[in-house]
C-alpha cells in the first residue's frame, strides 16, 4: 500500500486536513516521483490529543515488553533494509552502496544497541533513604532532517519509545518516504495505537505547530542552527525541553608525526562522504606549516578517487546534493570563497562534466584558506573541504576551536596519549581519533551552536526521562 500521501495518527493511515500536497523530487533527475501530504496545524492537534491519550498506558508498559518490540522491529526492518535504501537514494541522492552500508546499516546498529541498553539501564536508584526514579517525559515532538534521513528517525524514535514516550513526528519535507516506511515497520511490530504519530510537512508550519504546542512535553531537532533557534524561541512559551544537534565546522588536525599520504586520504573521504552532506564532516582539514606543499599534492591526487555519478550505480561514490535550494547555497559558497582569495585546488564552481542535470557538484578542495574566511567558519554541507596550515600544536588546537560551532573534531597522530592530550582540549562534543571505527554506542552532541543533548547510547535515552525523588521512602 502506498502510504506516501497519508498521515499515521491514532494508528490510521489519514489524508490530510488540508488536501494539499507537495512533490518529493529525485535530485538526480531534478523530477519528482512522489507526493507527500502536506500537514496544517489541525493535524498536529489530532496528533498531539492523540499521543497525549496513548501516554498512560504506553508509559506503564514493562521493559521487558518494549524490548521484545524492538527486537520484532529489528527483524522487520533487516526484511526491508534494501527498499529503505533505495528510497533514500531515490530521495535524497545518497549512493546506493552508502545507502546499503551506511545511511540503513547504522539504524541496525541502532536497534541492536537500544536493546541492549534497556537490558541493563537502571531506571530507579536510591540515594540514603532517597528513591531517584527516571520516568518518561511525557509526549515529544521529534523534527529530523533529510541528510541522514532514516538514521535520524530512528536515533530519536528508538530512545523515545524505550523512555515511555509517545510521538509525534515531523521527517524532513524533502526526504520525507523512508519515515514512512518505518512508520508501517512500527504498525507491523505490534505499536500500540497513538503511541506514534507521522505528520508530514513544512518546518514553518508543522514544525513550528509541534515545537511550540503546550502539550507536548520535549522536542527534539535536528537541522540547521538557524532553524534550530527557531524552534528554541517557539518552544520557549511552555517552558519545554529542548534537545538540538545542528550544524558544524570540524577541525581536521593532522599533527607532524602522521602518515601525511593515508591522513590525508582518509580526511578526504570523511568529508566528502554523503557528498559532505554530514554536519560532522571534516571540512577544516589543519596540517603543520612545513608539510603544507606536500599535502596539498596528496590532496589534488586523491580527489581523483571520489567518482561523482548516478546515485543507482553501486560504483558512484558521490551523488547530488539533496535539493535545487542547497545546490544553489553550495555553488554560491563555493563563489565566495574564490572572491575571499582562496585558492581552488580541485574542483570549483558548476557541475562535473558530463552531469548536466541532477544538482550534482564538484567535489572541490580550497587551499590558501585563513579561518577567518566565510568558507572556514560557515558550514557547506557539501563536498567542500578547506586545508589550512598551523604553526605549531597550540596553533592547530585555537584554529580547531576558532569556531561558533563544536560538534566534532578530528586528531590524527602516530601517539595515541598525545593525541588524546591534544583532544581535551578541543571544544566539541565528538573527538574522532586516527579515523576510527564508528561506535554506535558512543554519545553524539555539539558544543557551543551545534546544540545540547546527546544521541545515541545511553545517554539518548535519558534525553527522555524525568528525574523523580521519593525522599524519605525508606
Amino acid at each position: 500500500m502506498d502510504n506516501y500521501g497519508k498521515f499515521y495518527i491514532d494508528g490510521e493511515w489519514r489524508e490530510p486536513s488540508s488536501g494539499e500536497y507537495l512533490d518529493v523530487v529525485d535530485p538526480s533527475t531534478e523530477k519528482p516521483f512522489a507526493k507527500i501530504a502536506l500537514g496544517a496545524p489541525k493535524d498536529v492537534d489530532d496528533a498531539v490529543a492523540t499521543a497525549r491519550r496513548a501516554f498512560p498506558a504506553y508509559s506503564q508498559v514493562s521493559v521487558a515488553d518494549r524490548i521484545a518490540f524492538f527486537k520484532r522491529v529489528l527483524d522487520i526492518f533487516r526484511r526491508r533494509q534494501n527498499e529503505i535504501a533505495e528510497i533514500v537514494t531515490k530521495e535524497m541522492g545518497s549512493p546506493i552502496t552508502f545507502s546499503i552500508e551506511a545511511q540503513t546499516a547504522t539504524c541496525v546498529a541502532h536497534i541492536e544497541a537500544i536493546i541492549d541498553i534497556l537490558q541493563d539501564f537502571s531506571f530507579e536508584e536510591r540515594s540514603g533513604t532517597t528513591l531517584i526514579v527516571k520516568e518518561p517525559i511525557g509526549v515529544v515532538g521529534l523534527i529530523t532532517p533529510w541528510n541522514w534521513p532514516i538514521n535520524q528517525v530512528v536515533c530519536k524514535v528508538l530512545p523515545a519509545l524505550a523512555a515511555g514516550c509517545t510521538i509525534v513526528i515531523k521527517p524532513s519535507e524533502i526526504a520525507p518516504l523512508d519515515a514512512t516506511i518505518f512508520t508501517e515497520i512500527l504498525e507491523e511490530a505490534g505499536l500500540p495505537a497513538g503511541v506514534f504519530n507521522l505528520v508530514n510537512g513544512e518546518g514553518p508550519v508543522v514544525g513550528e505547530a509541534i515545537s511550540a504546542h503546550p502539550d507536548i512535553d520535549m522536542v527534539s531537532f535536528t537541522g540547521s542552527t538557524r532553524a534550530g533557534v527557531r524552534v528554541a524561541k517557539a518552544a520557549a512559551d511552555t517552558v519545554k525541553r529542548v534537545t538540538q544537534e545542528l550544524g558544524g565546522k570540524s577541525a581536521n588536525i593532522l599533527l607532524d608525526d602522521v602518515d601525511f599520504a593515508s591522513a590525508v586520504r582518509n580526511g578526504i573521504v570523511g568529508c566528502f562522504a554523503n557528498s559532505g552532506q554530514s554536519c560532522d564532516a571534516p571540512t577544516r582539514m589543519l596540517v603543520p606549516k612545513s608539510r603544507y606543499d606536500e599535502v596539498l599534492a596528496i590532496a589534488r591526487d586523491a580527489a581523483g578517487d571520489q567518482t561523482v555519478g548516478d546515485p543507482t550505480d553501486p560504483a558512484t561514490v558521490l551523488g547530488p546534493l539533496a535539493s535545487e535550494v542547497h545546490f544553489n547555497k553550495v555553488q554560491g559558497l563555493i563563489r565566495q570563497g574564490i572572491d575571499e582569495g582562496a585558492t581552488v585546488l580541485v574542483g570549483g564552481p558548476g557541475r562535473p562534466e558530463g552531469l548536466d542535470i541532477g544538482y550534482y557538484v564538484k567535489p572541490t578542495i580550497f587551499a590558501n584558506v585563513t579561518n577567518d574566511m566565510k568558507i572556514a567558519q560557515e558550514e557547506i554541507f557539501g563536498p567542500v573541504l578547506c586545508i589550512l596550515p598551523y604553526e605549531d600544536e597550540q596553533d592547530a588546537i585555537r584554529i580547531a576551536n576558532d569556531t561558533p560551532y563544536g560538534l566534532a573534531a578530528y586528531v590524527q597522530s602516530a601517539d595515541q596519549d598525545r593525541a588524546r592530550r591534544v583532544a581535551r582540549q578541543l571544544r566539541a562534543g565528538s573527538i574522532f581519533i586516527n579515523y576510527p571505527d564508528w561506535d554506535p554506542l558512543a554519545p553524539f552532541g555539539g558544543y557551543k551552536q551545534s546544540g545540547n543533548g546527546r544521541e545515541a547510547g545511553h545517554h539518548s535515552l535519558s534525553e527522555y526521562l524525568e528525574i523523580k525523588a521519593m525522599v524519605g521512602h525508606g
